[in-house]
């Protein structure tokens, strides 16, 4: 055998890409079809995300910055106001406590008229009425509650108000949490 017949010749080079030219040109039309369609999808994604007049994404990310700014300043406000409103709501009536008495036990005179209520804050301050009825007369006194005690002295049924009002301060905590 000759050297020369180890080499391929030209003709046997163009008959190889005569055969394989359709090939190849059908694997590029394939190709720039899929390419065709990823721009286009792509492009309908990109439309979808522009916002403003322009459709740019450039305006697109402005308006999202202002927008996400407007955000943090109404965040902030809101938190001021959350923090105002907590601070008075502590310092609104959370707890009542009623108790019902006769403080002439023994000469028959006032019945069951007589009473004690609390009205507390979630701090257990407020302050603390009581009537003493009697056919004749009635007396309204109140007494200043400070952290669940008075600087004046208290009655047994004042005491079992505020006790009553510190309950229901606890029992109204349960049920909002």
């Amino acid at each position: 055998m000759a050297p020369a017949s180890f080499h391929p010749s030209f003709s046997d080079a163009s008959t190889l890409l005569s055969v394989a030219a359709p090939y190849v040109a059908l694997g590029a039309l394939l190709l720039s079809v899929v390419a065709i369609i990823l721009l286009l999808i792509i492009y309908r994604r990109l439309t979808r995300l522009a916002l403003g007049n322009s459709g740019s994404l450039e305006e697109t990310i402005t308006i999202l910055s202002r927008d996400m700014k407007d955000v943090k300043t109404f965040r902030v406000e809101l938190e001021k106001y959350l923090k105002t409103a907590e601070t008075r709501l502590r310092s609104s009536l959370q707890g009542l406590g009623v108790v019902r008495f006769n403080p002439f036990s023994g000469d028959g005179s006032g019945g069951n008229q007589s009473f004690a209520i609390a009205f507390l804050d979630e701090r257990h301050s407020g302050v603390v009425f009581s009537t003493l009825y009697a056919r004749d007369r009635v007396g309204v006194y109140a007494k200043p509650i400070e952290n669940g005690n008075s600087t004046f002295e208290l009655s047994a049924e004042e005491r079992n108000a505020i006790e009553k009002a510190k309950l229901s301060i606890v029992q109204g905590k349960r049920h909002v949490a």
